[in-house]
């Protein structure tokens, strides 16, 4: 396992609103990319998603991710991350997309919810982490 340095922490604060690029792998091992919301509890990288979609489909297959996160106000500056997503759980996901909501929209509720959506977090565990900038 791999920390993130305390040097580049900042890019998860919720002042920040730091975007995500999440790398997960396609059936025939291309690659497949997706800017995200991303979150950090400390020792795992949190991303939120609906049950189903591209990333759920390729993650569930294969935990092996990789997700960049560069500073907003100095995109040379950023963190690249490669590990596996350890846990996928609906419990708290619906709440902790409104949290990321109000990080990065300013708003209360996730305003894209769709009906019959079911919401998962990814618990992505750091393997190599590298800092730049």
């Amino acid at each position: 396992m791999s920390a993130i340095p305390e040097s580049h922490l900042d890019l998860f604060a919720f002042e920040k609103r730091a975007f995500g690029h999440l790398a997960t792998l396609m059936p025939d091992g291309s690659p497949q990319v997706t800017p995200v919301w991303i979150d950090f509890d400390g020792t795992h990288v949190l991303v939120n998603s609906a049950r189903g979609r591209q990333k759920d489909v390729n993650v569930r297959r294969d935990p092996r991710v990789a997700i960049e996160v560069s500073d907003p106000n100095n995109p040379y500056r950023y963190v690249q991350i490669r590990g596996r997503v350890v846990e996928i759980t609906e419990e708290g996901a619906d709440e902790h997309i409104d949290r990321l909501a109000k990080k990065y929209r300013g708003l209360d509720r996730y305003p894209y919810r769709r009906p019959g959506e079911v919401r998962v977090i990814y618990k992505i565990l750091p393997e190599r982490v590298s800092v730049f900038g």
